[in-house]
């Protein structure tokens, strides 16, 4: 596994040099087959000695297109209640468990498709090495795919939620839920709870940033 300590980061502009490498060589990322009937790697972006780093589950059609994370439904979701909690997304690193959109054809539409364990497990070699070069404090995993792809097992949101998970490395993890859960609730009253509730999960991250880095 690679060395991902956060005892020592390396300087920003090294840093941004070697996500952009990274980028470049996930560009070509032949690891598992979802690259076949994919448009093309959707690799992290953000600041390069961010103490917040975001793991989704992997991209969707909007994001598969555009090549970039999180600008689709769930995206400006996640943004908005980024914004509530006090964070700036400039500030922090967006990423996902799986770097490829993995989808059933439906007539013209694409229908997302939940990645399986070896997927994950595939492509975990990129979240270490984005890891690795980041070395943020706190890693937010969105979804249980992304608490998969991070701890290396199955988990459940409700159990580990609200609670830090340590790594080998010296960061924590912190299990919440993926903004496209939001998008699904049909009763409105429960969605405005559940969007507090997340809100509320992204202050608590913001604040153990805070003392980690402090």
């Amino acid at each position: 596994m690679t060395d991902t300590s956060i005892a020592s980061k390396p300087s920003v502009g090294n840093a941004a040099k070697s996500l952009a490498a990274l980028a470049e060589e996930a560009a070509g990322c032949r690891r598992c087959p979802l690259w076949k009937p994919a448009t093309q790697t959707v690799f992290g972006e953000g600041a390069a000695n961010a103490s917040l780093l975001f793991v989704g589950e992997q991209p969707g059609d909007q994001e598969d297109l555009s090549g970039r994370p999180f600008v689709g439904p769930a995206g400006h979701l996640l943004d908005r209640a980024l914004e509530e909690a006090g964070v700036d997304r400039a500030t922090t690193y967006v990423t996902n468990a799986v770097k490829h959109f993995k989808f059933v054809p439906r007539g013209r539409r694409r229908i997302h498709s939940k990645p399986n364990a070896s997927e994950i497990a595939a492509c975990r070699w990129w979240i270490e090495h984005e890891r690795a070069i980041v070395r943020p404090a706190v890693i937010v995993a969105l979804g249980a795919t992304a608490a998969h792809s991070l701890i290396g097992k199955a988990v459940t949101i409700t159990r580990s939620r609200g609670a830090p998970i340590p790594l080998p490395d010296g960061s924590e993890a912190w299990v919440t839920i993926h903004p496209s859960f939001l998008l699904r609730i049909p009763e409105e009253d429960r969605k405005a709870e559940e969007y507090a509730r997340f809100v509320a999960d992204l202050k608590q991250v913001k604040h153990r940033a805070a003392e980690l880095a402090g």
